[in-house]
């Protein structure tokens, strides 16, 4: 059963074992729960008081395609205010080479179906009861972001369509031939590239996200197989990886060596200020490859990233600052950190 209750409890007098009638055994069970539920209603209550959710941004990650849940707030900055202060860039701070590629985006239509979408899904109180509960459950075995996958919660959002296209440069009628998205997570950024590509490759460390990725049809490439396929791909993306794999400088290069050498580009966005993590085992490591990054504020380190992509083989054609979005929970109407969004194109 999911939910074994105990039929055997150590008196805290004796250390002995004194064993249960059903009943009892049920009515302690059932006790549990619903100190459980009324301790999350509490909370929930709690949040409410005082306005609307406040807007945590959040810091830390899950596997190839970071969950939010498994971030703690950042105490820094604590609420977002505006909307508007996700997309804001001090330009004059910017590289000469990267000021005229530099993208203003805003809040725009299909951002905004994301975030009404999150803010309806966390009043439901029935679902996000059992989600709270089951996660509680499966935390004990299973990593958040297989959770996630398995309970088809938490999903991320990166750039609405209309973004995609005005940093690509094209218009929607625009085709090309094959995508690989590199930790495709539950697949819902990758479905609104899919529109523009007539095949479509993921990769995804996750078992419970393979599976929501093959229900959307989508061709799932072993974690080391999409390097040795023998064919080239028109449009790789790698969003929020490099600060989650053990060999990101690595990653660069091969995405470098499969990519179509002539109108291949990468669509890359990485959380900003960047925190390097490996999940391993339950567990947070750094990685065994440092990708050097500098400077502390968000323009500054998109700066020392010139750097690490020219290294690599690659020119920035185009930048923007977008939130890097997850459903809420409970607590929060949404989750969202800083990302940083780069087009590149091999040299």
């Amino acid at each position: 059963t999911l939910f074994p209750y105990p039929t055997v409890v150590r008196s805290p007098a004796r250390g002995a074992r004194a064993c249960l009638p059903a009943p009892a055994q049920m009515k302690a069970f059932l006790g549990a729960l619903l100190a459980y539920v009324l301790s999350l209603l509490a909370l929930r209550r709690r949040m409410w008081s005082g306005g609307p959710h406040p807007r945590i941004p959040v810091t830390g990650g899950g596997s190839s395609s970071r969950a939010a849940y498994e971030m703690s707030p950042s105490p820094a900055t604590a609420y977002w205010k505006d909307t508007r202060e996700w997309y804001l860039c001090d330009a004059g701070k910017l590289c000469e080479s990267l000021r005229p590629v530099f993208i203003q985006s805003f809040l725009d239509h299909g951002t905004q179906i994301f975030l009404n979408r999150s803010i309806e899904k966390s009043r439901w109180l029935s679902i996000q009861l059992y989600h709270s509960f089951m996660s509680s459950v499966f935390s004990m075995f299973l990593s958040r972001t297989s959770i996630n996958g398995l309970l088809g919660r938490g999903s991320m959002f990166v750039f609405s369509p209309e973004q995609f296209q005005r940093l690509l440069k094209i218009n929607p009628d625009w085709k090309s031939y094959r995508l690989l998205d590199l930790g495709a997570g539950d697949g819902e950024v990758t479905k609104v590239m899919s529109p523009h590509f007539e095949e479509i490759y993921v990769t995804e460390m996750s078992q419970t996200m393979i599976w929501q990725l093959q229900k959307k049809k989508y061709r799932v490439l072993e974690i080391d197989e999409w390097q040795n396929t023998g064919f080239q791909y028109d449009v790789i993306s790698c969003l929020n990886l490099l600060d989650r794999c053990d060999r990101p400088v690595t990653l660069l290069k091969e995405i470098r060596s499969v990519l179509e050498p002539t109108r291949g580009r990468v669509i890359l966005a990485l959380v900003l200020p960047f925190h390097p993590y490996v999940e391993n085992g339950g567990k947070w490591e750094k990685p065994s490859e440092v990708m050097e990054v500098n400077g502390k504020i968000w323009e500054e380190q998109a700066n020392s990233l010139m750097e690490v992509f020219q290294e690599a083989g690659f020119a920035v054609e185009a930048l923007t600052r977008l939130p890097y979005l997850c459903e809420g929970d409970m607590y929060n109407d949404y989750y969202v950190l800083d990302d940083a969004v780069f087009i590149l194109r091999p040299v």
